[in-house]
């Protein structure tokens, strides 16, 4: 009886691991969650298919995919580390863009009119938050701004790195930098819509914010294959592809 007992507790255990192993699990640049809350929604409308949806930096996501994280599908940031885990053998396709995103410059307090990446060397900024430009390619955009405009040295004291776009968002909502560099498709969500100003920047003050995603080989032999797949053919549908121009992507 006691055998008997143990066997139908493993059963029933391996039966309750099985179902979170059916979703999907998409890792998703921090800049890209809001936008992948509205394509998860229709995704899982359309297809009948659950997904889960991790959120990090891209550079976190590529260190974790690249320690055996299983993630099915990587919805990065940029180009650069889709491709680095192409040529390490990370997936059999190439990464394909899946849109083009804008920089902004955001601020609790101060007005509109007064924003503009110039001003950021005034003494009444005491600290400009951007995302860590190792990790999160909208941090590396922001320093190719203050480059590219001559104010880096003056400024430079002043940068507060956020871990994530989200955590740079956070500084800046909550006041504790004066201003900062984020996503047009954060300040553009729900969660964060009027909350402060910003001004889309000049976008040829830094490198075209190209952004790709890539099938990882983690699911290749998996049932979620099939489902992964699918998903990733709507990342570039019609649908997906309007819900990308709301939050500001070309």
């Amino acid at each position: 009886m006691n055998k008997l007992y143990i066997l139908a507790f493993f059963v029933a255990l391996l039966a309750g691991c099985s179902k979170p192993s059916d979703k999907i699990v998409v890792a998703t640049a921090a800049n890209v969650q809001y936008v992948m809350k509205e394509i998860q929604q229709e995704f899982e409308k359309e297809s009948g298919k659950k997904m889960e949806i991790v959120v990090a930096s891209s550079g976190k996501l590529t260190t974790q995919i690249r320690e055996g994280a299983p993630f099915d599908v990587f919805v990065s940031a940029d180009t650069k580390y889709p491709e680095e885990i192409y040529k390490n053998g990370g997936s059999d396709q190439k990464p394909e863009v899946y849109a083009t995103g804008a920089l902004v410059l955001w601020s609790k307090n101060i007005p509109e009119a007064d924003l503009k990446p110039e001003a950021l060397t005034a003494e009444n900024i005491k600290k400009i938050a951007i995302p860590n430009p190792k990790t999160a390619p909208y941090g590396e955009a922001a320093l190719q701004v203050l480059n590219a405009l001559k104010i880096y040295e003056q400024t430079e004291k002043k940068l507060v790195y956020g871990e994530s776009i989200a955590q740079t968002a956070q500084y800046i909502t909550t006041g504790s930098a004066e201003a900062g560099f984020n996503a047009l498709s954060i300040v553009l969500s729900p969660e964060m819509k009027g909350k402060g100003h910003y001004v889309i920047v000049d976008s040829s003050l830094y490198t075209p914010i190209q952004q790709a995603a890539i099938l990882l080989k983690h699911s290749e032999d998996s049932p979620k294959r099939e489902a992964s797949e699918q998903f990733y053919k709507f990342l570039y549908s019609a649908k997906a592809k309007a819900i990308f121009k709301k939050y500001g992507y070309k």
